[in-house]
């Protein structure tokens, strides 16, 4: 009996204390692990306690707003705690890295980290998340992949192409560069136009044929040039009619007709400058017509301008325009001026053929400052011989004289015979451009 009582004593007293530790330290239905908890007497609010110091937080997130202290009778989970127990705030908190941030985050009380408080959303005006507020107003840190780029963009914008050299003389072959100069080209709805490349660059300084008669100087002789025009216009001939054409002569190309940009290619591998003839308004138009978008008194501005822009965007490579007819056009300033002031806009010259005898083209080219001459001698194909007597007279006179004369084939070679001979006589035969340049320093 006495041996049973003892037994009896051991399980009545295992389950008392058992009883007890469970209501204590209660364990998870769900497999979770008990909560260890540090079990300290609870202090009563207002008996002067001091209050906990905050937990560190990393240096960015600093002046995020602190939260608020766990109540004494909670702890993580929402567990309620039994009175006179609670969970301390000053426990020891070691930092923990979260995923994806590498921010350095506290680790709360009962082993669970505490997500940062997110931060205020930024107004509408704010700089990007990823700026740091204190280089608001410092230079942007340079990368090598930024420097790299850097290097990348000036690769890509290759330095302007040297001149062409200039010939050995002024009959002497060389080598035009390639149309078009990028540069130089300003893409439009109708085609390309020319345009003044950023480094000041016109057509006129890199189309043209070089010369070394373009700056007057006391002693030069006598300047002549001679501009062949009519190619490229309506009925007008096929390109192969300037063969055997001295390469100091320049041509002008109409905007009409098929593969005019071959052609205008083709005389400038053969050493000649060119020129874009556009239709101007006769004074007896329609009757006689110069050609589809005929630039006319008629038309406002705005309209002649979009004339005139398809003309130019025919084909590249031309140092400047001569007028087909005009005779009505010429002599109307108002429709004139904004023609003139297009093409200074775009780095050419003008050249008027002097078949308008009360033509306003020099008085506005003068006002406007545009690059400009008229043609002294008009050359027609029954009066060769004499009108290129008349020439050389006035090259005499004035120091630089141009002729203008319609591509034929016999004008051609009556052309191709003069020249061989005038140096001889104590003239230089010049690209048109030259002579304009040189007129103007006169």
């Amino acid at each position: 009996m006495k041996a049973l009582a003892v037994a009896t004593g051991i399980v009545f007293w295992t389950l008392v204390l058992g009883t007890a530790l469970l209501a204590f330290f209660p364990g998870s239905d769900a497999g979770e692990p008990v909560a260890i908890l540090q079990i300290e007497p609870a202090t009563a609010p207002g008996d002067g306690a001091p209050a906990a110091p905050e937990a560190a937080l990393p240096p960015e997130e600093s002046e995020a707003p602190a939260a608020e202290p766990t109540p004494p009778a909670q702890a993580n989970g929402n567990m309620e705690l039994p009175p006179g127990f609670g969970v301390p705030s000053d426990a020891p908190q070691a930092p923990l890295v979260e995923p994806g941030r590498g921010t350095l985050v506290p680790i709360a009380p009962g082993g669970q980290s505490e997500a940062p408080p997110a931060p205020p959303e930024a107004p509408d005006d704010a700089a990007p998340p990823e700026e740091d507020p204190d280089q608001q107003g410092a230079a942007p840190a340079t990368t090598p992949g930024m420097q790299q780029a850097a290097l990348d963009t000036q690769a890509a914008t290759p330095p302007p192409p040297p001149p062409p050299p200039m010939p050995e003389s002024e009959t002497g072959s060389v080598t035009l560069p390639a149309v078009p100069v990028a540069e130089l080209v300003e893409e439009s709805q109708y085609g390309p136009l020319p345009k003044v490349a950023a480094d000041g660059r016109r057509s006129i300084d890199v189309y043209a044929r070089p010369s070394r008669y373009a700056v007057a100087k006391a002693g030069d002789p006598p300047r002549i040039a001679i501009l062949v025009t009519g190619l490229g216009l309506p009925n007008g001939p096929a390109g192969d009619v300037l063969k055997g054409l001295p390469a100091p002569i320049s041509v002008a190309y109409g905007a009409y007709g098929r593969n005019l940009q071959e052609g205008v290619s083709r005389a400038r591998d053969n050493g000649h400058e060119v020129l874009l003839q556009i239709p101007l308004e006769p004074n007896n138009y329609p009757t006689v017509d110069p050609g589809p978008h005929t630039l006319l008194t008629t038309l406002p501005p705005q309209e002649n301008m979009k004339r005139l822009q398809w003309l130019m965007s025919r084909y590249t490579g031309y140092v400047g325009v001569t007028n087909h007819m005009g005779e009505k056009f010429e002599v109307t300033s108002a429709s004139l001026t904004p023609v003139m002031e297009e093409l200074k806009r775009r780095g050419l010259l003008y050249i008027d053929d002097g078949s308008v005898k009360d033509s306003t083209a020099g008085q506005i080219a003068g006002a406007i400052g545009l690059d400009y001459s008229v043609v002294s001698v008009q050359i027609d194909a029954g009066n060769v011989a004499k009108q290129l007597a008349e020439l050389e007279a006035a090259a005499k006179q004035r120091g630089a004289a141009i002729g203008v004369v319609k591509a034929t084939p016999a004008t051609v070679k009556q052309l191709a015979d003069w020249a061989n001979k005038l140096e001889g006589k104590g003239f230089v035969l010049v690209p048109v451009s030259a002579a304009v340049r040189s007129q103007r320093q006169s």
